[in-house]
C-alpha cells in the first residue's frame, strides 16, 4: 500500500478531512472527481450556522470545534478566506436554537426595531463569514504544504482506493449515494444571486429549515451573495430567472438598496441532505483496510467541517 490515507471528495468536507489527517502526520492523498472550486462547496454563502442538518447532539460539538477553528484562521482572512462579521438572523430567537448558542461569544437576542425586515425578532451574533474559493484553495495549500496531494479523477467505487491505501475516508457528498450504496442522500437546491454590494457591511438571514425559500445575504469581498432557496429533490443545476428575481425581492425588502445592484452573476448548488443525519462512521470492507464515511452534512458542511475531521481522525487512530 503506498498511502496511507486517501480521501475519496474535494469539496470542504473532504479537504478538511485530508488537512487535518495530514497534521497528524499521515501520507495523505485526495481523489476527487473535479477541482475544489468547481464543486458544491465553492458555491456556498457561507455563514458558519447549523443549517438543515442532523443529529443535534452531534452537530453541536462539531460546530464548536470548527467555530473555534474559524475563529484562529480569520486572523488572516486575505489568505484563508475566513472574516468574523456582525448580522442577524431573524425570525428566531435564543430558545429556538441548539445548545451551541452558549459557545458563540456575545450572541443576543433582538427583538422589535432592533430587528431588521418585518420580523419580530431575531439574534445578533459575529460569526464565521467564509469566501469558499479562497479557502478552498488555502486548504489545498495547507494539504499539501503538509505533504499531501490531490488528484482530479473518476472514482466509481472504493476498491481501487482501499488497494492503494490502509484507510479509505469517503468525504463524496451526494456522491455517496452511488459509492456507499446510500438511499437516504437526497439533493437540496439551492440557488444564489450574486450582485455589486452597494454598501452591505453585516450578514443577515431569515431561513426556516420547513421552507423552500428563504432571504438572506452575506457580504463577500468583491460582491453580496443573495439566497436563496431549499428545494427537495431538484437537481438542475441551472439557475431559473424567475427565482432569481424572487431571490432579490426578498432581499430586498430588507435592504432596498439591493433591488437595483448590478447583477454580476447566478450560482447553483445541490446540498447533501441525508435522512437521519450526518454518516460518520467506521467500517472494515471484506477485503481488510479501514473505511471511514463522513457525508451527508446538508447545509451546514462549512459549519461542521473540522469538527467532523477531528471525529474522522480519531476514528482512523483509535
Amino acid at each position: 500500500m503506498t498511502d496511507d490515507v486517501i480521501v475519496v471528495g474535494g469539496g470542504v468536507i473532504g479537504l478538511t478531512t485530508a488537512v487535518e489527517l495530514a497534521g497528524r502526520g499521515h501520507r495523505v492523498r485526495v481523489w476527487t472527481r473535479e477541482e475544489p472550486g468547481a464543486t458544491t462547496s465553492a458555491v456556498a454563502g457561507a455563514l458558519w450556522w447549523p443549517y438543515r442538518i442532523e443529529p443535534a447532539d452531534l452537530v453541536t460539538r462539531w460546530a464548536v470545534r470548527s467555530l473555534r477553528r474559524y475563529e484562529e484562521l480569520a486572523a488572516d482572512p486575505g489568505a484563508t478566506g475566513v472574516r468574523l462579521v456582525d448580522g442577524v438572523y431573524a425570525d428566531t430567537g435564543l430558545d429556538g436554537l441548539g445548545d451551541w448558542v452558549h459557545e458563540v461569544p456575545g450572541m443576543r437576542e433582538l427583538s422589535g426595531a432592533a430587528v431588521p425586515g418585518p420580523y419580530g425578532r431575531g439574534v445578533a451574533a459575529r460569526l464565521p463569514l467564509i469566501d469558499m474559493p479562497v479557502h478552498l484553495a488555502w486548504l489545498r495549500g495547507a494539504l499539501e504544504a503538509a505533504g499531501g496531494s490531490l488528484e482530479v479523477r473518476s472514482v466509481d467505487g472504493f476498491g481501487r482506493a482501499a488497494a492503494g491505501a490502509r484507510v479509505v475516508v469517503d468525504c463524496a457528498g451526494l456522491g455517496a449515494a452511488e459509492l456507499a450504496g446510500d438511499d437516504r442522500l437526497r439533493p437540496v437546491r439551492g440557488q444564489l444571486v450574486l450582485v455589486e454590494n452597494p454598501g452591505v457591511e453585516e450578514w443577515f438571514a431569515a431561513a426556516d429549515d420547513e421552507r423552500e425559500d428563504s432571504a438572506y445575504f452575506f457580504p463577500q469581498p468583491g460582491r453580496l451573495v443573495l439566497g436563496g432557496t431549499a428545494q427537495e429533490g431538484a437537481r438542475s443545476l441551472e439557475p431559473d430567472p424567475v427565482t432569481a428575481r424572487e431571490i432579490v425581492a426578498r432581499c430586498a425588502r430588507i435592504r432596498p438598496e439591493i433591488a437595483s445592484a448590478k447583477v454580476l452573476g447566478h450560482r447553483v448548488g445541490l446540498r447533501p441532505v441525508r435522512r437521519g443525519g450526518v454518516r460518520l462512521e467506521a467500517e472494515r470492507p471484506d477485503g481488510g483496510g479501514l473505511l471511514v464515511h463522513n457525508y451527508g452534512h446538508g447545509g451546514a458542511g462549512v459549519t461542521v467541517a473540522w469538527g467532523c475531521a477531528g471525529r474522522v481522525a480519531e476514528l482512523v487512530e483509535g
